[in-house]
This record gives C-alpha cells, structure tokens and sequence, in this order.
C-alpha cells in the first residue's frame, strides 16, 4: 500500500508540472515597441514665409493709370475721355471724343490742372518743363506736352493714341502730367510757333 501510494504521489507531481509548462508556453509574446519612422518619409511642408510671397526681384507693380473726362469749352457740346497709363517708353494718351466738327483738331497737355473758366485759359499754356520749342510728335525737340492732332470723323467722332516719350505719372515729379490738363482746340496743330495756331479751346480734361 505504502508502494502505491508513493506512486500516485508522483503521477500527481509529473502532472502538476506538466500543467506548469502548458501554461509557461501559452503566454502571449513580447509587445514590439512602435518601428522608427521611415528615413524617407517626408517631413510637413512649413507655410511660406513672408519672404517668399513676395513677387520675385525685379517684377514691377502694376502701371499707375488715369482716367479722366472732358469739359466742353467756348460754347461747344464736346464730351469725351482720356486714359493716361505709365509705359517704360513715357506716358501712353488714348483721347476719344464725340460732338466735334470733323477735321484735325489740336491735342496738348496744359500746365495747370485747371479747367475752371468757360474757354478753359485757367490750364494755361503748353506743359513744357525744359523749355523746348513747340513741335508735332514726330519732331524734336518739342514740348512735352505736344500730343499733335486728333482726327475727326464726319460723325463727330475722333480718337488718338500716342506715347509721350519722358513723361510720368509721378507725384511731384518735374515730368509728371498729375495736375496738369489736357486741351482739345478748335483747328488743327500746324507745328508753328509758339503753341501751333490751332485756335480756342473747345475741351478740357483735368488729370487727377
């Protein structure tokens, strides 16, 4: 008896142990630790700096533009415009007027930005800043404000459109056509001195 029970003694140990190992085995593994990210990943794209919005160097802004309406002078029914734009080669003048008897008629720019009286004298003479003889545009030298003649049409129609070479439209600028008028005449601009005899003024814009 003291044999047999030595051996379910054992047979109870051997199972216990046997359990043991089962349960040793059954564990679950080792949690890996989070993988490093990948050297090639690409990193966030930081907003642009202040610096790089910025147009690139030597792109220039926009060109400084003037648009202005006309005023009928010396009893005439004149309407029309005028658009001034900054060009690297001057000033670009596109006239456009309505209401006028057909023929050339002469076109200057006025030093004084003065369309006040009713035969328009307040815009005063010929802009000239260097003091040059007066000419038509395809002489030299010539006022600066010589723009030579609008063509009109026998439906009262006329447009002209021309660069004033050394103009600007800077503030305070010697050159500058900013406070300065642009007169319409009554007669065509013949070229002769002193201011091209081209009669009373029929039109003015003042360009602001």
């Amino acid at each position: 008896m003291q044999k047999l029970g030595v051996k379910i003694a054992i047979v109870g140990v051997s199972s216990v142990l046997a359990l043991l190992g089962c349960a040793s085995s059954q564990e679950s593994p080792e949690t890996p630790t989070n993988p490093e990210p990948a050297a090639n990943a690409e990193a966030a794209s930081p907003e642009a700096s202040p610096a790089e919005q910025q147009p690139p160097a030597g792109t220039s802004a926009a060109a400084k533009t003037v648009d202005v309406s006309f005023q009928a002078k010396s009893g005439s029914k004149l309407t029309g415009s005028a658009t001034l734009a900054e060009t690297p080669e001057g000033v670009k003048v596109a006239l456009a007027v309505d209401n006028v008897a057909p023929g050339d008629h002469g076109a200057h720019v006025h030093e004084k930005g003065d369309c006040s009286s009713p035969d328009g004298e307040s815009a005063g003479g010929h802009f000239n800043p260097s003091a040059q003889p007066h000419a038509l545009p395809d002489q030299s030298p010539r006022h600066l404000g010589d723009l030579g003649n609008i063509t009109v049409g026998s439906d009262g129609k006329g447009t002209l459109e021309i660069v004033a070479a050394d103009a600007n439209l800077k503030d305070g600028d010697p050159s500058s056509f900013l406070g300065r008028a642009i007169i319409i005449h009554e007669k065509k601009d013949d070229g002769g001195q002193p201011s091209g005899n081209a009669g009373g003024r029929i039109g003015c814009a003042e360009i602001k």
